[in-house]
């Protein structure tokens, strides 16, 4: 058991690359004729199916974050981290039903237009400059950083910064050629990543049966995880209590239990995937149908997710505790890698190959919506108005370039203190507190006409404030009990608030904000959004997927509640 790599390794590994490399030359190649196409490059107008949108929405979510930190919690909570993955199951369900209908009806193609067309211009480009700073400087950087790491230790070599630059390279070629061969590439990036996630889990299943005695077969070594582990197959954290310990109460922390679904992960998968460019941004160029079947696809996929991303971490839990795995060096975060180890000949390099596929594709769509929001929603309205598309083609692959940049040059020495933090917090950290402004804003805009402009200044404002209070101020300036919520030990000498109930007050609160700022307009603001019931209404065969896939979230939460 090592995590050296050998010649069968590099070859799978190679093959994957070529594969990739190939098939995106050849997406660019037929797109040739309309190279200079703006709306071509970024959003693809009008070529993608409905399952090249689900495969790209899932290829651009999932990256090193998700594989090393999911598992990580995995291994911490147990299965309760799943929620993420099917409860934005459902969040894909709204999106699709609720919020692409608005957006295309109006012609929207980034989230920057939509506060400009919805609130006024000032709003847009506040926000713009905010997305751009978040995506460079927060997802960008951690995500590069992470994928570094994790593949840096796969290795068992020393090569951080040549795979760094590698990975910033492979995402650069696929993201110069534009969103149809961001998408397309997506889909087999998302194959190996869901086959390799796959057959990782398997072996680790098989080695739990075979080293706990009863046969190198995954299902028994997925009954042993139940038997060995069964408070890691509870859904429901429990509200801690006098006799907690200090562990129980971390647990609730991280996941507080019921309280986590009356806001906090709402609030977290809604403005991910229905407020978020580098989420959206695949469905936006599409026709009504389209965008909602692949949003719905991608919602079905994301319910294979906790298998590859977080069994892994219960399994290194019940391992690890068992005695099995010495291998496991730092914490939680070293799960899955640990598992990696594993593996036979050949399955690491699939493995390499699964984990590099989703760090590039969450690379290329990330710096393609870095693209789009500098190029359509700044230089094109500020810099240089009725630039020819020609132009502003070239503006956007510059972008890219700048983008990619700045992220190695602020990950070469980790300037930003990822490692220091671990990727998984850093992002939920930097998009968390601003996560219920940002929401709160795009929901009332959407679907209330009486909401202003100034109101939704005032939100984004209010939201991130509120955000710091509660994480970081209201436990020592109101007490660790009132009516809003309870603080907790966390272990080191202080209390907090779960991050997901400072999440729900906060938009709450910011929600009263921008609703009595409004009441002071006009009963319908001039630049509210017409609708009507028709722009709702589903096929049968959407309604079919969507039945199909709550029945089974259903399932999955009677099974493990």
């Amino acid at each position: 058991m090592n995590n050296s790599l050998v010649t069968t390794d590099y070859v799978v590994f190679i093959i994957y690359f070529l594969v990739v490399a190939g098939y995106g030359y050849y997406i660019y190649h037929q797109r040739k004729k309309n190279e200079h196409d703006a709306k071509a490059f970024f959003l693809a107008e009008g070529t993608l199916t409905w399952w090249a949108i689900g495969a790209s929405l899932i290829a651009s979510n999932i990256s090193a974050e998700q594989f090393i930190g999911m598992s990580g919690e995995g291994f911490f909570l147990g299965i309760a981290v799943a929620a993420y993955e099917w409860i934005a199951a459902i969040a894909l369900i709204i999106v699709a039903v609720w919020f692409i209908p608005v957006y295309l009806k109006n012609k929207i193609y980034t989230m920057p237009q939509f506060l400009k067309t919805r609130y006024n211009e000032s709003v847009a480009l506040i926000m713009a400059i905010f997305w751009l700073f978040l995506y460079v400087f927060v997802n960008l950087t951690s995500i590069l950083y992470l994928g570094a790491v994790a593949i840096n230790g796969l290795t068992g070599g020393d090569y951080l910064h040549v795979i760094m630059i590698g990975l910033a390279v492979f995402a650069l070629i696929i993201s110069l050629g534009g969103m149809k061969v961001v998408a397309y590439t997506d889909v087999i990036q998302v194959a190996v990543l869901i086959f390799g996630g796959l057959v990782t889990t398997y072996i680790a299943l098989t080695v739990v049966g075979e080293k706990f005695g009863v046969g190198a077969n995954a299902i028994a070594g997925f009954n042993v995880l139940m038997e060995h582990a069964p408070e890691h197959f509870k859904m429901i954290i429990p509200k801690p209590t006098v006799e907690s310990t200090q562990n129980e109460i971390s647990k609730y922390l991280t996941f507080p239990g019921l309280a986590s679904y009356v806001a906090g992960i709402w609030i977290i998968n809604l403005n991910y995937w229905g407020c978020n460019q580098y989420i959206t941004q695949r469905a936006l160029g599409a026709d009504l149908q389209t965008a909602r079947t692949g949003i719905l696809f991608a919602g079905f996929l994301k319910l294979l997710m906790p298998l590859i991303v977080m069994l892994p971490g219960i399994a290194a839990y019940v391992l690890y505790k068992g005695g099995h795995l010495p291998q496991l060096i730092g914490g939680k975060d070293g799960a899955y890698s640990a598992v990696l180890t594993f593996l036979p000949t050949g399955l690491k390099g699939l493995s390499v190959a699964a984990l590099t596929a989703a760090i590039v594709a969450s690379l290329a769509g990330k710096v393609n919506s870095i693209s789009t929001i500098f190029t359509l929603d700044i230089y094109s309205r500020y810099f240089k108005k009725g630039t020819e598309e020609k132009k502003l083609v070239l503006v956007g692959r510059t972008t890219v370039f700048v983008g990619m940049s700045l992220a190695v040059l602020f990950t070469w020495n980790d300037l930003l203190g990822i490692g220091g933090e671990g990727g998984f917090t850093f992002i939920q950290k930097y998009t968390g507190f601003i996560s219920p402004g940002v929401f709160a804003m795009f929901i009332l805009g959407m679907f209330w006409k009486r909401t202003t402009g100034a109101a939704a200044v005032a939100g984004v404002l209010a939201g991130f404030l509120l955000s710091v209070f509660f994480n970081e101020m209201a436990p020592r300036l109101m007490g660790n009990e009132t009516w809003l919520y309870t603080a907790y030990p966390n272990g080191s000498g202080a209390y907090e608030i779960p991050f997901h109930i400072c999440m729900g007050l906060s938009f709450a609160f910011t929600m009263l904000i921008m609703i009595g700022m409004s009441m002071a307009g006009p009963k319908i603001n001039p630049k509210a959004f017409e609708l009507d019931k028709s722009m709702f209404k589903v096929a049968p065969s959407t309604m079919a997927l969507i039945v199909v896939t709550l029945l089974i979230i259903g399932a999955l939460y009677v099974k493990f509640w």
